[in-house]
C-alpha cells in the first residue's frame, strides 16, 4: 500500500450551491467556423452523470452533475476561490437546506473558467435541489504526499480515492497507474501556462479527426483517468519531454478552437516515474460506484 501523509492533512468544510447555468449572449462560433447557441457550462444538470460519453452532446463544455460555486455572481473572488482550490476530487459533499437536506454526494473535478466544482448526486436527489439550497464538502486533500515517492506531486485527490485507483509499485521506483487513455502532448490546448494546477482544468483538443481517431479520444467518459504524455504540472502545465501527469475528465467536448474535454491533473512527475496501464475500467464512476454505476 502507498504510503501518504493522510494523518496530517487538514480536512475543512466549505461551503457552495449550484451555480445556475450561464450562456453569452449571441451566436458562438465553432473551430469549423460553424455558428451555434447551445447549453453550456453550469446547472443542475439532469441527463449527464460521470461514466457517460464526454461526446456527442447537444452541448459545449458540458459539467455533469451539479456544477457548484461558492459565489457564482463573483466566481474568481473569495470565497469560491477557496472552494475551488481546497475541494478535492472524490471529497464527500452533503446537501444542508432544502427538500435534499441531508443527502450526500461526491466531488468529481473542477472547471477553470466557469471556477465551477462538480459534485455528482443521484437522479432522485438532483430532482429535489434548487439554485438556492447549501452543499457543505469535507475538504481533504490538497498537500498530500507520496511517502516514497518524492518526485510524483499529488493534487485535488481525495486520499480515499487516491487508495481505490488500483495503482502498483513496481521495481525502479515507478508507479503503474490505471487509466482509460493516453493523450498525446500536442493534443494539450486550452489552460496551457496556468501557473499552477491546484484549481480548474485544461482541454484535450480535438479539432484534427485523424488524430483523435489514432489516439482513441472519442471514447473519453465523464470522470475518466487519463495519461497526459510528455506534460508536467508540478509548477503549472508545462510540455516537457518524459513527464506523465495523470487527470480525469471533468466536463465534456466543445466546439471552440483549443477546447476539447478537460482535464484535471490528479499526479505528476518530470521524470518517467509513471507508467500509465490501459485499463477500461479506470473511471471514478466504476471506482466509487457512482455517476452510471450508481445503485438504483
Amino acid at each position: 500500500m502507498l504510503k501518504t501523509n493522510e494523518d496530517k492533512l487538514v480536512e475543512i468544510l466549505v461551503q457552495c450551491k449550484p451555480g445556475p447555468p450561464r450562456l453569452r449572449a449571441g451566436w458562438r462560433v465553432s473551430h469549423e467556423g460553424i455558428p451555434f447557441i447551445l447549453p453550456s457550462i453550469g446547472g443542475i444538470t439532469l441527463n449527464v452523470k460521470v461514466g457517460d460519453s464526454a461526446f456527442g452532446l447537444a452541448g459545449d463544455h458540458i459539467e455533469p452533475g451539479v456544477s457548484c460555486s461558492a459565489n457564482p455572481e463573483k466566481p474568481f473572488e473569495f470565497p469560491n476561490d477557496s472552494l475551488q482550490i481546497l475541494s478535492c476530487i472524490g471529497n464527500e459533499a452533503r446537501i444542508v437546506s432544502g427538500d435534499a437536506k441531508g443527502e450526500k454526494g461526491t466531488v468529481t473535478g473542477h472547471h477553470g473558467g466557469s471556477e465551477h466544482i462538480m459534485i455528482d448526486f443521484s437522479k432522485n436527489v438532483l430532482e429535489k435541489l434548487t439554485y438556492d439550497d447549501k452543499i457543505v464538502i469535507r475538504a481533504k486533500g490538497q498537500g498530500m504526499k507520496l511517502i516514497d515517492y518524492p518526485d510524483i506531486r499529488l493534487f485535488n485527490l481525495d486520499p480515499g480515492l487516491l487508495k481505490k485507483m488500483k495503482i502498483k509499485e513496481i521495481k525502479g521506483g515507478t508507479l503503474k497507474v490505471s487509466v482509460t487513455t493516453r493523450v498525446p502532448a500536442q493534443c494539450m490546448g486550452s489552460g496551457l501556462g496556468s501557473a499552477h494546477v491546484a484549481a480548474g482544468d485544461y482541454d484535450v483538443m480535438t479539432s484534427d479527426p485523424d488524430t483523435v481517431l489514432e489516439y482513441g479520444l472519442d471514447k473519453l467518459k465523464f470522470g475518466d483517468f487519463v495519461a497526459l504524455m510528455d506534460h508536467d504540472n508540478s509548477y503549472g502545465r508545462a510540455f516537457v519531454k518524459g513527464a506523465v501527469s495523470i487527470g480525469i475528465v471533468v466536463h465534456s467536448d466543445c466546439l471552440l478552437a483549443g477546447h476539447g474535454p478537460g482535464i484535471s491533473t490528479l499526479m505528476t512527475c518530470k521524470a518517467a516515474l509513471i507508467e500509465p496501464v490501459l485499463d477500461p475500467g479506470a473511471n471514478i464512476a466504476d471506482l466509487l460506484k457512482i455517476g452510471t454505476k450508481r445503485k438504483k
